[in-house]
């Protein structure tokens, strides 16, 4: 199974396409879909569409994991901005036939580390354990892409630990 793990931000989205089943996990395309600052909202949101719609239609997932939304009620504006981040993501995956899956963050932290309120260092170092990578992922956003991919391959019933790998969690 393929699938796209994605932490949308509005200055950078992560993404991370997995080749999962029979307890390997391979990783096929990791990045960031960055917009600037500087551009209008509708810009912005255009290039994180237009990029991870090349992503989708180059690996064709059959999942796409979209990181849940999290707000804080002192910052509707942020919730906002994302609702827009998150909808071009959304539509860009349905477009290329993907079905969106959304887990919440303290899911994947539960999953990778066996603690909802997981450090992003503990994740990061689980990421980097579990897929076998030679360095940790330089980005944070693609850090938790990856968790995502992983968890949401997981969920849905494809095998992406190894037994040892499940002695060892």
């Amino acid at each position: 199974m393929i699938v796209l793990g994605v932490d949308p931000g509005l200055s950078a989205t992560g993404y991370a396409v997995l080749d999962a089943g029979n307890g390997r996990v391979g990783v096929r395309e990791l990045g960031c879909a960055r917009s600037r600052s500087k551009q209008p909202l509708e810009a912005r949101v255009r290039a994180i569409y237009d990029e991870l719609s090349g992503v989708l239609a180059r690996w064709r997932p059959e999942v796409a994991v979209l990181e849940g939304l999290y707000s804080e009620y002192r910052f509707p504006r942020t919730a906002i901005l994302m609702g827009h981040v998150r909808g071009a993501i959304c539509l860009a995956a349905d477009q290329s036939g993907a079905r969106v899956v959304e887990i919440s963050p303290a899911e994947v932290k539960q999953a990778l580390t066996g603690s909802g309120r997981a450090s992003k260092e503990q994740i990061r170092r689980a990421v980097t354990r579990m897929l076998q990578l030679p360095s940790p992922p330089d980005s944070e956003h693609i850090c938790d892409a990856l968790a995502m991919a992983v968890v949401g391959a997981a969920r849905e019933g494809v095998e992406v630990w190894s037994q040892d790998e499940r002695k060892k969690g």
